[in-house]
């Protein structure tokens, strides 16, 4: 069966004073989804986006022909529940959250569907995955974090493509269509390596953003995952 990649292009990387033309010009490059990376300075020590942002941006997320691209929200953030829900109000497509930031993430999982939104767990580099046994049946997506979270422009950590192929072993044996992504570090020249591993959909913030031509960027990407 043929693997269908999607690049995510961060816009924690953006210029955040054109952010509605940011995602207009990385779409129309290509991008699959945006990735909206919502950091808290309390579980993270940096502060980034809130829902009223993602509402401003949700009209921006579609292609030239209308069609909507889907907005894949990070949280960094401890409580989770809240936030979560305003997010979804504000035109999120998927919603992700880190389950040691939940007092109880069956419950949070719950909350993000109820609201029409796809769920995914997030897992930092030195986090297991032992949650997975308990949720696997609940999430859409499952999200390994190759960098600690919180900044843009870190580099790859490659005991994370350990954790993909353990991550994609968890979804094989499921049975479920269930997404793995990758955020942190993630090139052109690294990407098939990812892949490789059983990854699915890529992050990418510093490699797109701010580069003179975001569509050969992300044609160099594709061309690596052919």
């Amino acid at each position: 069966m043929t693997t269908t990649y999607r690049i995510a292009p961060s816009i924690l990387s953006a210029d955040f004073a054109r952010l509605g033309e940011e995602v207009t010009s990385v779409i129309e490059a290509g991008a699959d989804w945006i990735h909206f990376d919502v950091m808290d300075n309390h579980y993270v020590p940096n502060l980034t986006f809130g829902p009223m942002v993602c509402q401003a941006l949700k009209p921006h997320a579609k292609t030239s022909a209308g069609v909507a691209v889907p907005i894949d929200v990070h949280l960094m953030i401890s409580p989770v529940d809240a936030l979560a829900a305003s997010f979804a109000e504000a035109g999120a497509d998927l919603i992700s959250f880190h389950p040691d930031a939940s007092a109880h993430v069956h419950r949070s999982i719950q909350a993000i569907k109820n609201k029409g939104v796809k769920a995914g767990l997030v897992f930092n580099p030195a986090e297991p995955l032992d949650v997975l046994e308990w949720t696997i049946d609940e999430i859409d997506l499952i999200l390994i974090m190759s960098v600690n979270p919180g900044f843009g422009g870190q580099g790859f950590i490659d005991s994370a493509l350990r954790k993909v192929e353990r991550a994609r072993q968890w979804i094989e044996r499921s049975g479920r269509v269930i997404r793995l992504e990758v955020d942190g570090g993630i090139k052109a020249d690294n990407i098939r390596r990812v892949a490789d591993a059983g990854a699915d959909t890529f992050v990418a913030g510093s490699a797109i953003f701010g580069k003179p031509d975001y569509k050969a960027v992300i044609d160099q990407m594709r061309l690596a995952l052919s």
